[in-house]
């Protein structure tokens, strides 16, 4: 028996007509680019974040280490839903009132920053010692090293996984919707919900991730090659205006 007070409509033949209409809505393109920007500015800080973990790891003072592995211990070990949710109903009451868009970057940047971190440690490791010793040599100090020597050469190597990681943000930004945010997802739902459509909104919002993922694959194999030309040449030129 069916629950009173709910419609059941079986409709499973897909309507191309529909998917089009929904492809080419002004509704499911601007829930797509406020996808899309969501994931690159959490990406964006989730780097910064990370490079700046990564770097603490390596400092010489104790103390410091100790609040990378506190930060990385606690945004790895809690999820990123509650994360998200915090960020939206837990800061005002310190006086910090975000819009949700807000709220999404800075708990998705945050929480990202925890990963990436690794992926920056690990490029920064794969930079032979060899190449640190002989910049001291030429009169580099640390930072500069680090700056003209180090950094350059780890970029080339974290990019792989970056792109990687922005895939999982890409699907990660759908849980965004729970802080009321407009993204693809929230965006299929509710237009499914008042015409029951669900094939035709759903694979219009797969339809819209698989460009977006496509994009970026394209963009990053683009950047891989590159930056792979002539590393070395590259890497020379730097350490020159470092020492000038």
């Amino acid at each position: 028996m069916e629950p009173a007070g709910r419609e059941f409509r079986v409709l499973s033949v897909l309507s191309p007509s529909l998917l089009l209409h929904y492809l080419l809505s002004f509704d499911f393109a601007g829930a797509a680019w406020t996808t899309l920007w969501i994931s690159l500015a959490s990406l964006l800080l989730g780097m910064v974040v990370g490079l700046a973990l990564a770097i603490g790891q390596e400092a010489p003072f104790r103390v410091i280490r100790h609040l990378v592995l506190a930060y990385l211990w606690l945004f790895r070990g809690t999820p990123v839903l509650l994360q998200l949710v915090f960020a939206f109903n837990v800061l005002p009451a310190f006086g910090l009132v975000l819009p949700g868009t807000a709220c999404a970057v800075l708990a998705l940047g945050l929480n990202e920053g925890a990963y990436m971190a690794e992926i920056m440690r690990a490029g920064i490791h794969a930079v032979g010692r060899g190449q640190r010793v002989a910049a001291r040599a030429l009169g580099l100090e640390e930072g500069q090293i680090m700056r003209w020597v180090v950094l350059p050469q780890a970029l080339r190597i974290v990019i792989p996984p970056i792109g990687n990681q922005f895939i999982g943000m890409l699907k990660l930004s759908a849980l965004v919707s729970v802080i009321g945010v407009q993204e693809l997802l929230l965006t299929a739902d509710q237009t499914a919900s008042a015409n029951f459509r669900y094939i035709e909104t759903l694979t219009a919002a797969g339809i819209y991730y698989l460009a977006l993922t496509t994009v970026f694959m394209l963009a990053q194999s683009w950047l891989e090659r590159a930056l792979s030309r002539r590393p070395g040449r590259r890497s020379g030129a730097l350490v020159a205006q470092a020492v000038r």
